[in-house]
């Protein structure tokens, strides 16, 4: 059986690793196009989906450090290969809850009665004893929540995110790596570039896997369709968000099954001289003739003397004033992209699908009827405005069942109390769908823009410090930015948001739940107001940032100024003492030459 040819191996592994990112973009994207299912399936507000959005993070800081380590020791492929299985392990994890906690059940007032064309009076009428002391219904609990698990289903999904962050740590640094130990130098950048763009790829079909599973009901298949009485446009609808992290799992899981056929090492494909490889390219290239030319420090160096000289060159590398401004600026840059990111899908959903009037409900003008302030079931009346329920409208009598429910004889609708209301929210009436896509284009430029100062940045930041403090730099960068930045931004934009809410809905088993309706104009300000806000203090910190950066180039200018003049005055001494010796030589020798003629003559 013949071999393989070494060239097509590191080509093999271009593949796998391109597929890897392509199934780790595609299921962080899906995570992000699920907030809103998420939040309405669990009954939980923006600022915990913030929460189990930040914990991803939280499990890749568990382990980078152990994986960058020792994972460049070991056999890299299927450190890998590991790792997708613990991502798509963690993906199905996510999608556990569904299986287990039940059929969705939604607040509403209409009901799907078979053969039947009148529904019970949605008006309950009761007397004033009824009435608790501020004036509203007693809540009475749903019948089952006494044998309720008091695990929050959520959890689940916080630890597969957890679990995902943990499976997704090698992928990166031990890929593109090995792409850059066994590929010739000039084919590595081309593959690494290779890779970064299908990686690019995978947030396209990881939204679009989301706006599909959004379209269909997360009972898909367990319950009769008939029956819902709720469209995709209604604030208590959950898509089957289940459905897209199966096939991100399985997805992923694929991933994985390429690199356990991939060998640990690989020859060496064109000469390289040893001080063009790396010290990990001295330990994983078999037999390798340039073991010899590992440095000193590798065989000397005892982990105690490393640790002592771990905080004096912390402290240097912190004492540097450009690298400090910088990593303040791409840490709270990084908190305005990613809350932007994070809830830009639940951004797009509100302010596009909703228009701004719809932030005047009309509640509790009806006092003929006893009605649950707490009710989420909006009803829309034939004046155009939407109720938070058929209760609340006055309506007396209902006729229909599931969609097709008509409620009639609704006193706040009109004076004559002889208006109708239909179920589900008013359609929107203003230009939302017009301006949608110039917000795409928008988006696209801002983003294209913003992407532009991602390389210069990199390379600011490893070419303003002394180059044996490069490995330190990169590394505290990446430690600070997931901290500081991919933790907490998607909390406390979270807990913004939730401030701007007009109706939380109500857990089935009491409590607060999910927010029903935001008010958009001030959902707006929150949201674009926080991201311009952090992106303008950033700005500001970049001023000293450029100031001390060019005192730096000019010090550095002088210094080489003063180096060459130094050498060109020391090369003119020298050149004159050279002159000097040679005149010298010249004359001793035109003085013997005149002694001989002498001696000669006499």
């Amino acid at each position: 059986m013949q071999k393989k040819k070494p060239q097509s191996i590191p080509l093999m592994f271009l593949v796998a690793l391109s597929f890897a990112y392509f199934a780790k973009a595609l299921s962080g994207s899906y995570m992000k196009s699920t907030i809103t299912q998420l939040e309405r399936r669990f009954d939980i507000p923006s600022y915990l989906i913030g929460v189990i959005d930040g914990s991803f993070e939280i499990g890749n800081l568990l382990v980078i450090a152990f994986v960058s380590y020792f994972g460049a020791k070991l056999h890299r492929p299927k450190i890998i290969a590991m790792g997708c299985v613990l991502m798509s392990i963690g993906t199905f994890i996510i999608a556990l809850p569904h299986f287990i906690i039940g059929r969705y059940e939604y607040e509403t007032s209409v009901r799907w009665v078979v053969n039947s064309t009148l529904n019970p009076s949605p008006c309950p009428v009761g007397s004033l004893a009824d009435l608790t002391q501020d004036g509203k219904l007693p809540e009475v609990p749903a019948a089952g929540c006494e044998s309720e698990s008091n695990l929050s289903m959520w959890i689940y999904v916080l630890l597969g995110n957890v679990l995902r962050g943990i499976g997704e740590t090698p992928v990166q640094p031990l890929g593109i790596s090995y792409i850059d130990d066994f590929a010739t130098e000039e084919n590595a950048a081309l593959y690494v570039g290779c890779v970064q763009t299908i990686s690019v790829v995978g947030p396209v079909f990881g939204y679009l896997l989301g706006s599909l599973c959004a379209k269909i009901y997360v009972d898909i298949g367990f319950v009769k369709m008939e029956t819902i009485t709720i469209t995709p446009a209604d604030a208590r609808w959950v898509g089957a968000w289940w459905l897209g992290y199966l096939i991100a799992g399985v997805i992923t899981l694929l991933s994985a099954i390429p690199f356990w056929f991939l060998p640990r090492s690989l020859p060496m494909s064109g000469p390289r001289g040893p001080e063009k490889c790396t010290p990990e390219q001295t330990s994983f290239i078999k037999d390798s003739p340039l073991m010899k030319h590992k440095y000193p420090a590798d065989e000397h160096t005892s982990f105690i003397e490393m640790a002592k000289d771990f905080i004096p060159t912390l402290r240097t590398l912190l004492g540097h004033p450009v690298y400090l401004i910088y990593l303040c600026v791409t840490i709270i840059q990084l908190n305005s992209l990613i809350g932007m990111v994070t809830y830009k899908p639940k951004y797009i959903e509100q302010h596009f699908r909703q228009s701004a009037s719809k932030a005047n409900f009309l509640m509790a003008c009806n006092s003929d009827c006893f009605c649950s302030a707490s009710d989420w079931d909006p009803v829309c009346g034939e004046n155009g405005i939407t109720y938070v329920s058929p209760c609340l409208a006055g309506c007396t009598s209902s006729a229909g069942s599931g969609k097709n429910t008509v409620f009639s004889n609704c006193s706040c609708v009109g004076a004559a109390g002889n208006f109708t209301a239909s179920t589900g929210q008013c359609p929107q009436k203003d230009d939302c769908d017009r301006m949608f896509p110039y917000f795409l284009a928008l988006s696209v430029i801002t983003s294209f823009i913003i992407s532009l100062g991602g390389t210069p940045g990199y390379m600011l930041l490893i070419r303003c410090i002394k180059p044996q403090l490069k490995s330190l730099a990169l590394g505290f960068h990446a430690l600070a930015t997931r901290t500081l930045a991919g933790i907490p931004a998607p909390i406390y934009f979270g807990a913004i948001i939730d401030t701007t809410c007009l109706k939380w809905g109500q857990k089935r088993c009491g409590g607060i739940g999910a927010c029903r309706i935001y008010n958009t104009t001030a959902y707006r300000i929150a949201y674009l107001g926080l991201t311009l806000s952090l992106r303008t203090v950033s700005f500001v910190i970049c001023i000293p940032g450029f100031i001390l950066l060019s005192r730096q180039l000019k010090k550095e200018e002088r210094n080489a100024i003063h180096g060459a003049l130094s050498n060109g005055g020391a090369e003119l001494e020298a050149l004159r003492k050279e002159e000097f010796v040679i005149s010298n030589s010249d004359q001793l020798q035109q003085t013997s030459d005149n002694s001989t003629d002498r001696e000669t003559r006499l």
